[in-house]
């Protein structure tokens, strides 16, 4: 836990440090005060302070934050997207974690820096009675906050369960806190969504024409994913289908799907910037330097699964513009793999300070159609979510299916197809098992999986670290 004077500090510099590196933001002198009135003095400094939180969820190497690909990393580990991977011995691809070999703690970290950070900005424009801080920005870097904070907490619970809820930077008041249930964070996600969505601009102004920093429909992009998890379809086909009309913002990449992740596509509802200044991954996102092998056709990989490869129908445009293979030689072993080409600047044709053509892909068009389409056949509208679904199978040059599917007909092409759209992205096959309670049957049939040891692994371990430093947490069962 930091402190409340450390935490200020913490929040400034990254904020200084991003605008030396990326020139997203002009402040005209340093400031080192540790003071509220000094980091929230004026408009700059306090879009600084928030600058400085999403310049953290992205800026680190890709596997220690949940933001810069480890949610997306254990996830393909955790479901049956790969067959094997570099490190066969890997404990969430063998579904044998323990709370001693556990390697999520960065997960649970990482969110919780973040949601402190949300926190100290949200108070910090509280506290502020500087004139020179509009009232206008104030609610919007209020509004930007909550929704960054909901997004940390919809990660958390889906990873670990129950998790403290810590609205606060009061170190009296987080010091010790028992786990808040599921169902109670969700309320607390849903109201900083709404409040985010009331409040939040309806176009990309304030990333100046980029799509990094959270709009309006961004936090209407996530509600219906959150009420879609927590069994309110109609508000999820009520969010999905308002950013489904913002047609003069959003479109599908129909002519190409190599264009879908490229920086501020006409797909995307919200990503994360990256600095061009990092050694490792120079103008790559991230998780790209991991995910794309080096060389690119002759690198060493994680292998694709069958499981994943059988989503896809013949000819479809998806796995030809998104998976590609490598024949490498290892250990003195020729192998072949597949692996995930959505990103296509990796270690291999990286520049350090080069122009990134890519940024972090968060949320984009293609999920709103696959959210509306399932909770509209999850309320009895079958053939209008099947539709939903075929725009997609349209835009991947697949035929469409057919409207007179029956429920549990339309309910497994729909988790068909978030396989197909979604596969390595940000968990959301490893969600989509979880949520939809098949789990167990998809992941147990898995050889590398075997024995099963229990559903108990469908929720990750504490830190020990945490349970440690907090005597009123308890460890997730059987760990």
């Amino acid at each position: 836990m930091l402190n409340h004077h450390t935490y200020k500090l913490l929040l400034l510099i990254p904020a200084l440090l991003l605008v030396s590196c990326n020139k997203l933001l002009e402040i005209s002198e340093p400031k080192n005060s540790l003071t509220t009135e000094k980091v929230f003095n004026n408009e700059t400094q306090a879009s600084g302070a928030m600058v400085g939180v999403l310049t953290q969820m992205i800026n680190v190497s890709a596997y220690t934050a949940f933001s810069s690909g480890l949610t997306s990393q254990l996830g393909r580990f955790s479901a049956d997207e790969l067959d094997k991977v570099v490190n066969p011995s890997d404990n969430f691809y063998r579904n044998a974690v323990t709370a001693q070999n556990a390697e999520s703690n960065g997960l649970w970290n990482s969110a919780y820096q973040f949601i402190y950070g949300c926190n100290g900005v949200i108070e910090g424009i509280a506290e502020s009675k500087s004139t020179l801080l509009g009232e206008r920005v104030r609610k919007e870097l209020t509004a930007e906050a909550k929704f960054v904070r909901a997004f940390c907490y919809f990660y958390l619970i889906n990873t670990f369960g129950d998790v403290p809820l810590v609205l606060t930077t009061n170190l009296a008041k987080n010091t010790n806190i028992k786990r808040t249930p599921t169902a109670e964070v969700y309320v607390q996600i849903i109201s900083d969504l709404k409040d985010a969505a009331s409040v939040l601009p309806a176009d990309y102004s304030t990333g100046k024409g980029e799509r990094i920093r959270p709009n309006k429909w961004t936090a209407k992009a996530l509600l219906s994913r959150v009420y879609l998890y927590s069994g309110d379809h109609a508000n999820a086909i009520l969010e999905a289908t308002e950013v489904i009309g913002q047609t003069s913002l959003y479109q599908l990449e129909t002519a190409d799907l190599n264009k879908v992740f490229l920086k501020n596509s006409s797909e995307t509802i919200w990503q994360l910037q990256q600095t061009t200044q990092m050694d490792l991954s120079g103008n790559a996102v991230p998780e790209a330097i991991y995910v794309l092998p080096n060389p690119l056709h002759t690198g060493v990989s994680g292998d694709l699964s069958a499981n994943l490869l059988r989503a896809f129908d013949a000819g479809d445009l998806r796995r030809a513009a998104w998976i590609d293979s490598t024949d490498f030689v290892s250990g003195g072993k020729t192998g072949h793999a597949r692996f995930m080409y959505k990103y296509k600047t990796g270690a291999h044709n990286k520049v350090l300070n080069g122009e990134a053509s890519e940024y972090y892909m968060v949320l984009r068009l293609a999920e709103m159609y696959l959210v509306r389409g399932e909770a509209r056949v999850l309320s009895g509208a079958i053939s209008a979510g099947i539709e939903d679904v075929n725009v997609l199978r349209r835009r991947a040059g697949v035929d469409p299916l057919s409207t007179a599917l029956g429920r549990e007909q339309a309910i497994a092409a729909i988790a068909r197809e978030r396989q197909a759209e979604l596969f390595g992205e940000w968990g959301h096959r490893w969600f989509d098992l979880k949520r939809t309670g098949k789990a167990e049957e998809v992941l147990s049939a898995i050889p590398a999986k075997q024995p099963w040891r229990g559903n108990y692994q469908l929720l990750y371990p504490i830190p020990k670290s945490e349970l440690e430093r907090n005597n009123l947490l308890v460890q997730n069962p059987n760990y």
